[in-house]
């Protein structure tokens, strides 16, 4: 058995309140006053009231625009080179604020055994790893590995590989971080899909510490996994590179998808795990978009108040993609509540991907 002992979290330094990312986007769109209607809509119902970006022109000026040229059709448009430079200067201080964090009176960094990083939004070799280890001077032997490109549900990966390492290392302290700056990769086309990625996604970075059972302090001891690949939705939610950046599809139907095939999931997931659904107290949801909670909360039919504080991480952070399940986690953790967690987050495949986890 592993358990997790702390989740830290950071975020940039930039915080946008979502209707200024609007004014930026319908600025950027050039619609026309029925199409902006229609996004001033959809952005009033999007359950969220601020996010955070390594970009500090969603709610700026045009002249004070430091990542997009001063022009207001966006040209030259910035390429995927430019995009990466960004993430290269800002992903691996994020992540080692959210590292720090998570190991504040828990350990000293130079303890880590293990690091796990996670991304979907840059990557570069050396990577993201090298640069954390030598931010934070780490042992040069220190075990390495990435997890990349899986998308929202690659928290709950990096879970499951920890949890291998600590079952056959009793030593071991593992030291996972998500790290996402989604808004690089906005883009001008109104099409559907690059709407739904400019109203929902935002930037910022998780850290968690995984060690065995048998380490001193209290934690959440990991119990079980279970991932399904729901087959018909996998091209409703995917993540592709482009010559302007990563390109995100997101389905209007990915809710529709969920609510059909959530409650069986979890069905099976928890007599995997020999859990009943009666012993889960907390139910920990990766907050894809409003209608992705509301439709998981129709699905299993969970009291009011079940879900608050994925609507709460939403609210306030938006959709940071693979480090958003931990903000969650995170604050799901501050309770303390006896009986059992359940976690689950989606993603490109159509993937889900579960945990179940108790207190000690």
């Amino acid at each position: 058995m592993s358990k997790i002992i702390s989740i830290g979290t950071a975020v940039p330094a930039h915080k946008h309140n979502q209707k200024d990312i609007l004014q930026f986007m319908q600025q950027v769109y050039a619609l026309d006053a029925t199409e902006n209607r229609k996004l001033k809509f959809l952005y009033n119902l999007s359950g969220i009231d601020t996010r955070y970006s390594a970009v500090p022109d969603y709610s700026h000026n045009i002249s004070e625009w430091k990542f997009y040229p001063h022009s207001e059709n966006l040209e030259p448009f910035p390429s995927l080179e430019h995009r990466m430079q960004w993430y290269n200067k800002f992903a691996a201080p994020l992540s080692v604020d959210a590292i720090r964090n998570c190991a504040e009176d828990k350990i000293h960094t130079n303890e880590i055994t293990h690091l796990i990083t996670v991304s979907c939004t840059g990557m570069s070799a050396p990577g993201l790893d090298l640069q954390v280890m030598e931010l934070l001077d780490l042992p040069k032997q220190v075990y390495r590995t990435s997890i990349n490109f899986m998308g929202c549900y690659a928290a709950i990966h990096g879970l499951k590989m920890a949890d291998a390492i600590c079952k056959t290392d009793e030593k071991a302290k593992v030291m996972i971080v998500c790290t996402e700056l989604c808004t690089l990769h906005f883009q001008k086309e109104a099409t559907q899909d690059n709407i739904a990625s400019t109203l929902l996604f935002a930037d910022g970075s998780a850290a968690v510490l995984v060690t065995h059972d048998s380490f001193a302090q209290k934690g959440l001891h990991l119990k079980s996994f279970y991932s399904e690949v729901v087959a018909k939705g996998k091209r409703d939610m995917a993540w592709e590179l482009s010559s302007t950046g990563f390109l995100m599809t997101l389905s209007g139907y990915i809710p529709d998808l969920i609510e059909e095939d959530f409650e069986t999931l979890v069905q099976r997931a928890l007599q995997h795990s020999n859990t009943d659904k009666e012993q889960i107290t907390q139910w920990c949801i990766h907050p894809g978009g409003k209608r992705i909670v509301d439709a998981i909360q129709k699905s299993l039919a969970l009291p009011a108040g079940s879900l608050q504080k994925s609507y709460d991480v939403l609210q306030q952070f938006g959709n940071m993609s693979s480090p958003t399940i931990l903000f969650v986690l995170q604050q799901l953790m501050k309770d303390k509540n006896e009986g059992a967690v359940f976690g689950a987050a989606f993603g490109p495949g159509l993937t889900m991907e579960t945990f179940t986890a108790t207190y000690e």
